[in-house]
């Protein structure tokens, strides 16, 4: 898979309103956020044309100690490692093509480290509404890339290797197997199908979910809590449709999508240790399970190192593997020992 630039149908008017949204994002002025002092400035905009709105200098922000810039730091570079693994397999599942190097560099402009993206492709979708609905999660993945390389300027790390391969040695294989979803040895392939392309999605954005409910009370800055917790508003909106969809895919026309979606919960909760951090989709026999959440109704919270368990597909204390072959990239690496 080569490279190059992400191909977009031409938007209606809503589009062309989410589009200026994102164009904030992605440009220059999304973020002042430079780790070195500066602060977040800018805001989304509810009108087509975003605007930068100004600071009151009569309330100043305080500034981070040196130590919050660097653990802060630490935490937005392990949720990019994140953004780029959703942001690949969604823009190649659309579009084909992966990320410009231009998104997956490292931040000093250094365009020779970052890593390769092994396997996948483009799906042919059937259903038009799981189509849009793919193409708007795409976009959304690669603005969240974008965002948070801006907040990171030249501290960003590149992209790592990541392995979103459909063969029976892929990551996707790996876990399906793991889950009973297939027999040992056998592939599962995300771009065979719709329904293949939803489990895989469900795969990753349940977890990533998780990762930025962990990571928020990590984080020191107030206006970079405050951008996580956008990104983390997004990506479960992400999640929840993505189970919306195959909750009512699995209880009209194709029961084994709720089965699938429970193994592959359970895989996941196996990985990360004996806390119940997973849910399946159905909750019990007369209600669905939309929102993964403890008893408090709150979205359940890994570590970055259970993450890693689920995303490395170990459930003891490695460096890398699975979705991540070589780990990831940043000072948060480790997964946990469960």
């Amino acid at each position: 898979m080569n490279d190059s630039d992400i191909l977009v149908p031409a938007p209606d008017p809503k589009e062309r309103r989410r589009a200026g949204r994102r164009h904030f994002l992605r440009s220059a002025s999304v973020a002042t956020l430079a780790f070195g002092g500066s602060a977040l400035l800018s805001a989304c905009g509810g009108s087509g044309t975003s605007t930068p709105s100004a600071t009151d200098s009569s309330t100043p922000t305080p500034s981070p100690s040196s130590t919050d810039t660097l653990n802060d730091q630490d935490s937005f570079n392990f949720l990019l490692n994140l953004a780029y693994l959703q942001a690949q397999f969604y823009t190649v599942a659309v579009t084909g093509a992966g990320l410009p190097t231009a998104l997956i560099a490292k931040g000093d402009g250094n365009q020779t480290v970052q890593g390769a993206v092994t396997g996948g492709r483009q799906v042919t979708f059937t259903d038009p509404l799981v189509a849009q609905y793919a193409r708007e999660i795409a976009a959304d993945k690669v603005a969240h890339v974008a965002f948070l390389r801006s907040a990171l300027g030249a501290a960003t790390v590149a992209q790592p290797a990541i392995n979103i391969d459909g063969s029976a040695s892929g990551a996707f294989s790996a876990l399906a197997q793991a889950a009973t979803v297939v027999a040992a040895g056998a592939a599962f392939d995300p771009y065979a199908s719709d329904e293949n392309f939803l489990l895989a999605a469900f795969m990753l954005e349940d977890v990533v979910v998780t990762a930025y409910t962990g990571r928020q009370s990590t984080i020191a800055t107030t206006l970079l809590i405050d951008a996580a917790a956008g990104i983390h508003a997004t990506t479960s909106y992400h999640a929840g449709l993505i189970r919306t969809v195959l909750y009512a895919k699995g209880s009209v026309s194709t029961p084994s999508l709720l089965t699938n979606a429970g193994l592959i919960s359970n895989a996941r909760d196996a990985f990360d240790g004996s806390t119940d951090l997973d849910q399946g989709i159905v909750g019990d026999s007369v209600t669905s399970n939309i929102s993964p959440l403890d008893s408090n109704g709150l979205a359940l919270a890994r570590t970055a190192g259970q993450v890693l368990n689920v995303l490395y597909l170990n459930k003891n204390a490695v460096v890398g593997g699975g979705f991540f072959p070589g780990g990831v990239n940043g000072n948060i690496k480790t997964s946990a020992a469960n």
